[in-house]
């Protein structure tokens, strides 16, 4: 027990270093990263650090497909640049939530990693999918240029799913889920599902201004989570 609980405040340590390496690159601004952290503690020491290195894990995925092509982004207006704090919360509070208490319901291991595999296949389905130079609208097919909210492209598509796969793979190997086929399913499912989901409220409503991106990847990784439950529910 007391080994257990100095290996967790090693792994807090660790957590405090990653953020201020994520604060000084500028990859999160202060907040951001103090969020960042405190979710991180949580997540120890309700579940583990094996559930932490998969958020890490995604962390570390988003933060190179934002670098990406960067001038290229840039010339089209869609480089994010530094993340905020409501951009950590909107991608990870839900999983932080299912951490919290997954050794509690069985289940919310799947929403856990729905909500990561959501998370994960958006954001590499938004940073390399606008090099796609024929995206179309989700709800109407309609073609569109690329950066626009709701728009879909089959580069985004694959490059999400393979990250919703990567997330799935993580998961076993961490011994967050022990059954590969489950893992492997809750994973490319939920996040293929959470991140068209996002697509859909993107041309729907924060196209009209009538929602921010972070209410989308919210409901989007509610979306995710949900899916997972009910996938981890069928294992």
């Amino acid at each position: 027990m007391n080994e257990t609980y100095m290996i967790n405040w090693a792994y807090v340590i660790l957590l405090f270093i990653l953020g201020f390496i994520t604060y000084r690159r500028k990859s999160l601004d202060l907040f951001g990263s103090a969020v960042m952290i405190i979710m991180g503690i949580v997540i120890i020491f309700s579940a583990g650090a094996n559930w932490l290195i998969l958020i890490v894990l995604f962390l570390v995925m988003s933060l190179l497909a934002t670098k990406f092509s960067k001038k290229y982004k840039m010339s089209l207006g869609e480089f994010e640049g530094r993340r905020t704090s409501k951009n950590v919360i909107s991608n990870g509070v839900v999983a932080c939530f299912m951490a919290a208490f997954g050794g509690y319901y069985s289940t919310f291991v799947g929403g856990f990693i729905g909500a990561i595999a959501t998370a994960t296949a958006d954001t590499l389905a938004s940073e390399i999918g606008v090099l796609d130079q024929h995206p179309r609208l989700i709800t109407t097919l309609q073609a569109v240029d690329p950066g626009t909210n709701g728009a879909v492209s089959p580069l985004g598509t694959l490059i999400a799913i393979i990250g919703a796969a990567i997330i799935g793979i993580a998961a076993f190997l961490l011994g967050v889920e022990f059954d590969f086929v489950a893992a492997i399913v809750v994973a490319v499912v939920s996040g293929t599902v959470g991140c068209f989901i996002d697509s859909i409220l993107g041309a729907l409503f924060e196209n009209h201004g009538w929602m921010t991106n972070e209410h989308v990847n919210l409901l989007a990784t509610i979306a995710g989570a949900l899916v997972g439950i009910f996938l981890m529910n069928l294992f």
